[in-house]
């Protein structure tokens, strides 16, 4: 027995003294993984907007037709449980969402092209209704032009000339524009169609690849909660912006603002877009008003009847609609308005939320990195047991 003892209590001190030696090793490999996980972050963060921008032709199609996919999977599912074929119900789906889009933009682009044609004829009554502020400017824009024209004499009598071609006319700019944006929309459709029609094949195939039971229902639940976060966003958010879109209509036809249906559906596209989609709406409306009316006070009647309709609705119906489990951080909302409209402009800013909710939802189901712990673990910030103290409430 005591044999038997010494030979237990050795192995149990090589364990230790094993342990003693592995623990800082494995310890140290840990940090290396965790940094060069960290620098590789670094750099996919600062090198994917340039590609994004480089390849915007192909990867601002296929992402906006992910995201209207994502958001048409609900009326795909619904199709499928009324015995509905997988190609027909996505081509239902694709038909729907065509006819959608193009009541929307027959209702704002039409109307908005006799606007645009009325602009040079209506510039003179704009101006003459913002006299008053124009003149507090005309001092500061005299200055300029003076100090302008001087430092233009003092330089270099043979300047430089660089020439630009142009298109000579607005009709030559969409003829050589509008062959590439239909390639890229029909190229959209058909990603969405294919999207959709394998939609239940390609889920049911990666989750059924997973090795485990528990892998397998997390890969589930995390699909889920990606269509389910997305689509009932997009599903909400549209339902709020044509309701208001219809009240602003009503709203401009009672006060007698030409083109009401086209506002309010510029009203409801700009309103995707947070905090910065009605800022724009309500200049449009303000300048839609001065090139409309002649008393430069009722003028502002639009615009001020959007803002008190939009203070109405992003404070009472948003927040009762979406509720607690489509709220999002408005910091985060800001930073991805920013970058996605830095990298794809409107477009981008249009796609910012969806993308952030997708982005969101499977961060939360992967985990996220511990970004203080790693920069802080064993420096100034970390306590060691003995000197904790509880912390007063």
């Amino acid at each position: 027995m005591g044999d038997e003892s010494r030979i237990t209590s050795d192995s149990h001190e090589l364990r230790d003294q094993v342990a003693a030696v592995m623990t800082p090793i494995a310890y140290r490999r840990e940090r290396l993984m965790a940094a060069i996980a960290l620098m590789l972050g670094i750099a996919l963060m600062l090198g994917l907007p340039f590609a994004l921008q480089a390849g915007a032709a192909f990867f601002l199609p296929v992402t906006a037709a992910m995201v209207i996919a994502i958001a048409l999977v609900p009326l795909l599912e619904w199709l499928e449980r009324r015995r509905v074929p997988s190609q027909l119900a996505a081509l239902v789906c694709v038909v729907a969402f065509l006819i959608g889009a193009n009541i929307a933009i027959a209702a704002i682009i039409v109307p908005a092209t006799d606007w645009l044609a009325l602009l040079p004829e209506r510039i003179s009554r704009v101006r003459t209704n913002l006299g008053p502020i124009l003149e507090i400017y005309s001092t500061l824009e005299r200055f300029i032009n003076d100090t302008v024209a001087a430092i233009q004499r003092t330089s270099s009598s043979h300047p430089a000339r660089v020439t630009v071609e142009s298109p000579n006319s607005l009709l030559d700019l969409v003829t050589t524009s509008a062959p590439f944006a239909i390639i890229q929309m029909f190229f959209a459709v058909l990603v969405i169609y294919f999207f959709l029609s394998g939609w239940t094949r390609m889920r049911r195939r990666t989750i059924t690849s997973r090795h485990s039971f528990s892998s397998a229902m997390a890969t589930a639940r995390v699909i889920q909660e990606m269509v389910d976060a997305t689509s009932a966003y997009l599903a909400t958010i549209t339902a709020i912006n044509l309701g208001m879109g219809f009240l602003v209509a009503f709203a401009l036809w009672w006060v007698d603002m030409p083109s009401p249906i086209m506002w309010g559906g510029l009203v409801a596209i700009l309103n995707y877009i947070p905090y910065l989609g009605p800022m724009a709406a309500a200049v449009l409306l303000a300048l839609g008003g001065l090139m409309t009316f002649a008393d430069p006070w009722y003028a502002m009647v639009p615009a001020v009847i959007f803002v008190a309709i939009h203070l109405i609705e992003a404070n009472l119906f948003t927040p009762l609609m979406v509720g607690r489990r489509l709220t999002i951080n408005p910091l985060l909302i800001l930073v991805s308005l920013s970058y996605w409209g830095w990298v794809w402009g409107t477009t981008g800013a249009l796609l910012a939320v969806p993308i952030l909710i997708i982005v969101k939802t499977i961060i939360d189901a992967a985990g996220k990195p511990d970004i203080a712990g790693f920069l802080f673990e064993e420096g100034t910030f970390t306590q060691t047991p003995g000197d904790e103290e509880p912390i007063g409430l």
